[in-house]
């Protein structure tokens, strides 16, 4: 009884420490979700945002210039000869704006490149037709679909498919990882392929994201999300409980801040406009767009982003699984150095019969599953997906 009342507090205590070691995750979680999602979306403000002014003559460039002047660097204006060109521009996203001024000035913008960019050009120029004493009319040159009114679809649609590919790499590293690498590589493939269907299935037919190009929104998805799932399998041989964290920061805190869905580069801080040219996140976003909008203009730049992503999760694999042959190696190294010692020992019957039993125990042994070890690693595989689908 004495022995039972004492050994309480002793499991209270390593229960709690137990607890303790765990919410390091979830509070890390929401220091680098903090940082990253207000640092990027808390105060957007333009810088360089590239606007044109239509005409030759001094009154355009005039009122160019004072545009320059009066943004203090917000804007990037220039001007150009004439409304093919402005159209041009923004059909190419080389401009977000371009303001045709006269008694009866119009605004042209492309919202499929960024919603938020068109309303702050238009809040822009809204105050310079005031100033002029005339309505602005405002044309849309490159609209989105019916199905996404404000454009920001296509990057809840990189939320679903991210959220499904980093979760799916808990289950495949923490409940997969008794199977070789190579299956778990095979079953990264074949979940990314699914999480892509999925997808494909949320911007077509459910919710008419998109009204053509289909096909090459799916082959980005599942690009994108192989990528997230191989680098994942790969990251987790070696940071074990930490991957969560890891990919979270990687394919959330860095990447939907960085993925210009919400905002563009040039209306958040520098670090994440920097960010934006090479992330994944930003790659699928903005491929898609160029796709399905903009009759594939620079889309080979970002498949390029895409498929190196790709690359960089099969380069992981690989270094994965030299580190796998390396343990295997070394446990196998050590369990034959251990039997040796047990045999030498051994001299009768009875001592063969002991050194058998201890080697039943041997390390390697006891990961088998119904045993100890076996039960405790499969109780951190289902605390590490717990961990992962509760964020």
């Amino acid at each position: 009884m004495s022995t039972g009342q004492s050994a309480a507090p002793g499991s209270t205590a390593a229960a709690l420490r137990h607890v303790l070691s765990h919410l390091v995750t979830p509070l890390l979680m929401c220091v680098g979700m903090g940082l990253a999602y207000l640092g990027a979306f808390h105060a957007p403000q333009p810088h360089d945002l590239r606007v044109d002014v239509v005409g030759s003559g001094p009154s355009a460039q005039v009122l160019a210039q004072t545009l320059q002047d009066k943004g203090d660097g917000a804007l990037s204006v220039r001007t150009v000869a004439d409304r093919a060109t402005a159209v041009d521009h923004l059909r190419t996203q080389a401009s977000y704006g371009a303001y045709l001024p006269g008694k009866s000035p119009e605004l042209l913008v492309a919202a499929a490149s960024s919603d938020t960019s068109a309303t702050v050009v238009q809040k822009v120029f809204t105050e310079v037709a005031a100033g002029q004493g005339a309505p602005l009319k405002v044309t849309d040159e490159a609209p989105t679909a019916d199905g996404d009114p404000t454009g920001q679809g296509i990057f809840f649609l990189l939320v679903a498919v991210s959220i499904g590919s980093y979760a799916s790499v808990a289950v495949i590293g923490g409940a997969g990882g008794v199977l070789a690498l190579r299956i778990r590589a095979l079953l990264a493939v074949g979940a990314s392929f699914v999480v892509s269907v999925i997808g494909a299935a949320f911007a077509g037919p459910l919710f008419g994201l998109v009204e053509h190009g289909l096909g090459g929104l799916w082959a980005m998805a599942w690009l994108y999300s192989a990528g997230i799932l191989l680098i994942g399998v790969g990251l987790h041989t070696f940071l074990k409980r930490w991957t969560t964290l890891g990919v979270m920061v990687l394919f959330v805190m860095l990447n939907f801040t960085s993925s210009g869905g919400i905002f563009r580069p040039e209306l958040q801080p520098g670090f994440f406009g920097a960010l934006h040219s090479f992330w994944n996140g930003a790659g699928f976003v903005e491929g898609v767009r160029s796709h399905v909008y903009f009759g594939g203009h620079a889309l080979g730049g970002h498949l390029l982003v895409l498929a190196l992503w790709f690359a960089a999760g099969l380069v992981v694999v690989a270094l994965a699984g030299l580190a796998e042959r390396k343990r295997r190696n070394a446990v196998t190294g050590a369990e034959t150095a251990a039997t040796g010692t047990h045999r030498r020992v051994a001299t009768d019957p009875a001592d063969e019969s002991a050194a058998g039993s201890a080697a039943a125990v041997e390390p390697g042994a006891g990961e088998r599953p119904g045993t100890r070890a076996g039960t405790e690693t499969e109780a951190a595989a289902e605390e590490e997906m717990e961990e992962t689908v509760a964020v």
